[in-house]
């Protein structure tokens, strides 16, 4: 049986339509933004949750900077039907900032006194790519430019289709595919 993996309603354009409560959010209407939440915050949560780790604290401070961003964003939201991508794409970059932040900060464990302060922990994709597949594949992972990389955790850790990545990363379709071809090519290569 195959999992399920989170992923935006499917919701119509029209009066409700998350299209139309982020036009509404951007005039300021904050029960359209609640009602945007109520629909997204879900998904967004499980999305976000894969990439902290599991870490519930940091999934919740993702998940309230990006609805931030939303209200602050959400008068320049010019989407057509996209919205689950905009949102995405708002959170995977509050997800990097979290963790950059994590980085410099560094992670404790227990108390601010503690003397147990241990480096910062690599991403939960790279610990599973590296305990799954091995150091070799994570290196040759690394490799990759970040563009190539990015359509290969979009649809291949996170299951998307080639329609979600295209929203996802804001580029054509077949650019994805394109992308995708160039991306295992390379991985062949350094690991043949």
């Amino acid at each position: 049986m195959r999992a399920r993996r989170a992923s935006p309603p499917d919701v119509t354009a029209g009066e409700g339509s998350d299209d139309e409560l982020l036009r509404r959010v951007g005039r300021g209407d904050r029960a359209a933004f609640d009602t945007y939440y109520e629909r997204n915050a879900a998904w967004l949560a499980v999305r976000i949750r894969r990439r902290c780790g599991g870490d519930a604290e940091l999934t919740a401070d993702v998940l309230q900077e990006t609805f931030i961003a939303v209200w602050r964003a959400a008068g320049s939201y010019a989407g057509n039907g996209q919205s689950g991508g905009w949102l995405w794409a708002i959170a995977t970059r509050r997800l990097i900032d979290a963790h950059r932040r994590r980085v410099v900060r560094g992670v404790n464990v227990g108390e601010p006194d503690d003397e147990r302060a241990i480096a910062p922990a690599p991403s939960a994709e790279d610990e599973a790519l590296a305990s799954t597949y091995g150091a070799e594949l994570a290196t040759a992972l690394d490799r990759l430019s970040p563009e190539l990389r990015a359509v290969l955790q979009a649809t291949v850790l996170d299951g998307f289709t080639v329609r979600e990545t295209a929203i996802l990363l804001d580029v054509p379709e077949g650019t994805v595919k394109s992308r995708a071809v160039r991306a295992r090519r390379q991985l062949r290569e350094a690991l043949s």
